[in-house]
């Protein structure tokens, strides 16, 4: 959190962000995510973000992309579409 506070007081019109739900409790990955959506929402950021946790990076995501060994394997323009793709359900929900 006080790295996106202070990645913010530049004023950016684009947030960086890699995988901000390591180490965090459930709770605040809820928290941290919710916030980065606000973020997003009331500074008019894009948010450039870097997840592995699907659910979550879906609350913030307008578009998405699987990479798999560094490639990227599948694009996806709503967060439902990919979460329907094969390649999704199989790395990473589990089905």
């Amino acid at each position: 959190m006080l790295a996106i506070a202070r990645a913010l007081m530049s004023q950016p019109r684009i947030l960086l962000v890699a995988e901000p739900s390591i180490g965090l409790a459930p709770v605040w990955v809820s928290r941290v995510i919710a916030k980065i959506k606000e973020l997003q929402e009331q500074y008019g950021l894009t948010v450039l973000m870097a997840e592995q946790n699907f659910h979550q990076a879906a609350k913030v995501a307008d578009r998405g992309y699987l990479l798999i060994e560094g490639k990227i394997e599948l694009e996806g323009h709503n967060p439902e579409e990919l979460g329907k793709h094969e390649l999704v359900k199989k790395y990473y929900l589990g089905l």
